[in-house]
C-alpha cells in the first residue's frame, strides 16, 4: 500500500475530486424535490444554462453517458412534462429536446431546495476559496473536454 505522501499528486488530486463528487451527489439527491434524480436535474440545468434544442445523442455526448442511459433519463423527464421531444426538421429520424415551462419551474424548485445545502457549505469555508479555485477548475474541465 502506498502512503498518501508517496502517492503522485495527480492521483491525490483526482481522488479528492472523485470523493467530493460522490459526497455532493448524495447530498444533492436527498435535497431534490418530487423524486427528481440527480441525472434528471443535471439535464434540466444543462438545458437552462445553454438553452436551445439538443439532440439526445448530443446530450449523451455532453454528459459522457450512453445513448440508452440518456434516452431513459429523457423519457422520465418527458413523462413528467418537464421537457419536450419533437422531430428534428432537418433529420427525419432525429429528435430534438427542449425545456418545457414545467421543466423551468421544476428547475427553479430544485435550485430552491438545494440552495440551503450550498449556502451551508459556503458558510463553512471562506467564499474567497471558491473564487480562487474556480478559474483553475474551469481550465481543467475545458482541457479534459477538448481532449476526450
Amino acid at each position: 500500500m502506498i502512503e498518501k505522501d508517496q502517492t503522485p499528486i495527480m492521483f491525490q488530486f483526482f481522488t479528492e475530486i472523485g470523493i467530493i463528487e460522490q459526497l455532493i451527489r448524495a447530498k444533492l439527491e436527498r435535497a431534490l424535490p418530487d423524486g427528481i434524480k440527480i441525472s434528471q436535474f443535471t439535464v434540466l440545468h444543462h438545458l437552462i444554462r445553454l438553452q436551445g434544442k439538443w439532440s439526445p445523442a448530443r446530450l449523451a455526448n455532453a454528459f459522457q453517458v450512453t445513448k440508452a442511459a440518456m434516452t431513459n433519463t429523457l423519457q422520465r423527464l418527458e413523462s413528467r412534462g418537464l421537457i419536450k421531444i419533437e422531430a428534428d426538421p432537418s433529420d427525419g429520424r432525429g429528435k430534438l429536446v427542449s425545456l418545457s415551462l414545467a421543466g423551468r419551474k421544476m428547475h427553479e424548485k430544485c435550485v430552491k431546495n438545494v440552495g440551503p445545502l450550498l449556502i451551508n457549505i459556503e458558510q463553512e469555508f471562506d467564499g474567497q476559496k471558491f473564487l480562487i479555485a474556480l478559474p483553475f477548475l474551469e481550465e481543467l474541465r475545458s482541457y479534459l473536454d477538448d481532449n476526450r
